[in-house]
């Protein structure tokens, strides 16, 4: 799922049952909001905690697998095609994670896996103008320049906590998550988590291929039976908590709120996956990794809010300019 860590938020995101009109959220009902990302950032560090044990396909097809596995004998198959299930588990399994547990396996620190990888939302817009003719509005411009340019100031730093190679993984993990986004959003399902169960059947199989022919049946073999209690409460973590709790309780939010009520809080992955890699893996946070970071948020923040304060009365472009 979903997100990454992070990464599993934009599919709960992409469709949603018919929402009520806003009458405020209740305090329990942010709170849980709050819990749900801060899950999914912190998410990025129980990653790499795990990667000491197991190799990264490995873990990804034990993430996948315990992720389908019981769940999938309870929870009904959503009404879309098979073709979409296969397509959005494989971008999402192999494309997304599968490649962001290579890159954090030594290339890239959790904190700035967490911050790159939010790059989806710039390709997830591409992708809409490309396949679906939507137009690209000049704030939506704006906001790519300061993510690119924050991703510009981690190239420049290269080494200084992400290797070019790591870099390049997150950024295709990221556009394989945009894929995974324009494949469930072409399906017309409203039920992610069923549909998140089921694609994951599909995550299988090419995550283990890519493991035996990779890492080798050693490696699998001495990763499972090696493996500490706390490497498998990672991936039941990675499994349970992040996958199956996360769209669950994020899907029942939306199904309560205005999306432009809940998702705001989303842009905190980022700041619990890097808070949480410098808190417990010292990861440092010199000035450019914090520039960085307020350059991507910031580029995200025009996304979300641009929109919404359109609709303010008096708003300057609510009289007809074009934005």
């Amino acid at each position: 799922m979903t997100a990454t860590g992070g990464a599993d938020m934009a599919a709960c995101m992409t469709r949603s049952p018919a929402r009520p009109a806003a009458t405020g959220i209740p305090a329990s009902h942010l709170l849980l909001a709050l819990g749900i990302v801060a899950i999914w950032g912190t998410n990025f560090v129980v990653i790499r905690v795990a990667l000491d044990q197991l190799p990264p396909l490995l873990f990804a097809t034990l993430r996948f697998s315990f992720a389908a596995v019981p769940a999938i004998l309870f929870v009904p198959r959503p009404r879309v095609g098979w073709r979409a299930l296969a397509a959005y588990g494989v971008l999402i399994g192999a494309g997304q994670f599968g490649l962001l547990y290579i890159a954090m396996n030594g290339h890239i620190s959790p904190g700035l896996a967490s911050l790159v990888v939010q790059s989806q939302v710039f390709f997830t817009i591409a992708l809409a103008m490309r396949l679906g003719g939507e137009r690209v509005r000049p704030f939506q411009f704006l906001s790519l320049l300061m993510a690119t340019a924050g991703i510009g100031l981690i190239v420049a730093h290269a080494g200084g906590g992400a290797t070019p190679f790591g870099l390049g993984l997150v950024l295709f993990a990221a556009m394989s998550w945009a894929g995974g986004n324009q494949v469930a959003r072409a399906s017309g399902v409203t039920n992610m988590f069923g549909f998140v169960v089921w694609a994951s059947l599909f995550s299988i199989p090419p995550l283990l291929l890519g493991s035996l022919l990779l890492e080798g049946p050693a490696a699998i073999v001495a990763g499972v039976t090696g493996a500490s209690a706390g490497a498998w409460a990672a991936v039941l973590w990675q499994s349970a908590a992040n996958t199956l709790f996360g769209y669950a309780a994020w899907g029942w939010l939306l199904a309560r709120h205005p999306a432009a009520a809940i998702t705001p809080t989303a842009m905190l992955v980022p700041v619990f996956g890097m808070g949480a890699s410098a808190l417990w893996l010292g990861e440092p946070l010199p000035g450019w990794k914090l520039g960085a970071a307020a350059l991507v948020i910031g580029g995200l923040a025009i996304n979300v809010f641009w929109p919404m304060a359109r609709k303010l009365p008096g708003y300057p472009w609510r009289r007809g300019a074009a934005d």
